[in-house]
């Protein structure tokens, strides 16, 4: 436990809800965001964030996180939501959407006290504290940041079926030169964010 969760507990508080969000820089997909509350003083082996953990270890990490979890929330907006209210507004109603849907793995809703947040704001009336590189400053962050990111990727298993062409499965939705290529070619699909794609369609 690190000094400002220390802290927190400190000042009464008892249930810290952790949020970190995934896919806010991509061209496709979601932006999704997850909510943990993790048990008190408990560090996984190897929890770090997520981006710096290749696939395997993140889903192995994964099934243990989950597993020890007291409750996990979701929060998912899609592009095109995404496109009508800008990815800020979109990533912070992800993260709400997350909040507002912790439960345990019996169905039961939690109620988080306290949020420590990966570098955002949550707009919701209740405490809450931005960290900045929240993932690898705080193991409950980085838990979040572990499983958003294994949730998100599936998803996007399950776009490359729906959306063959784009390689989505590869590339996970992010901007690369073989996914911008394969937009030029086959044009923009309901999943993309049109917002994020002028300059490649422009460019066709």
């Amino acid at each position: 436990m690190n000094d400002f969760e220390k802290e927190i507990y400190e000042q009464g508080y008892e249930c810290i809800a952790y949020i970190d969000e995934v896919g806010r820089g991509c061209l496709a997909g979601d932006v999704v965001a997850c909510a943990i509350v993790m048990p008190r003083g408990l560090l996984i082996d190897g929890v770090k964030d997520s981006k710096k953990l290749s696939e395997k270890k993140r889903e192995s990490l994964y099934d243990i996180i989950t597993k020890e979890a007291i409750g996990i929330g979701i929060g998912r907006v899609n592009s095109k939501i995404i496109d009508e209210i800008n990815i800020k507004k979109s990533t912070r109603l992800a993260m709400k959407k997350a909040v507002e849907s912790i439960t345990t793995k019996s169905g039961q809703i939690i109620y988080p006290d306290f949020l420590l947040i990966d570098a955002e704001k949550v707009d919701i009336d209740i405490p809450q504290k931005s960290i900045i590189k929240g993932d690898d400053k705080s193991h409950g962050i980085a838990c979040a940041s572990i499983v958003a990111k294994v949730y998100r990727d599936r998803l996007c298993l399950e776009w490359d079926k729906e959306y063959p062409g784009y390689n989505i499965k590869k590339h996970k939705g992010y901007g690369t030169k073989e996914h911008r290529e394969n937009i030029k070619r086959l044009g923009s699909s309901n999943i993309h964010r049109v917002t994020f794609l002028k300059n490649i369609l422009n460019n066709v």
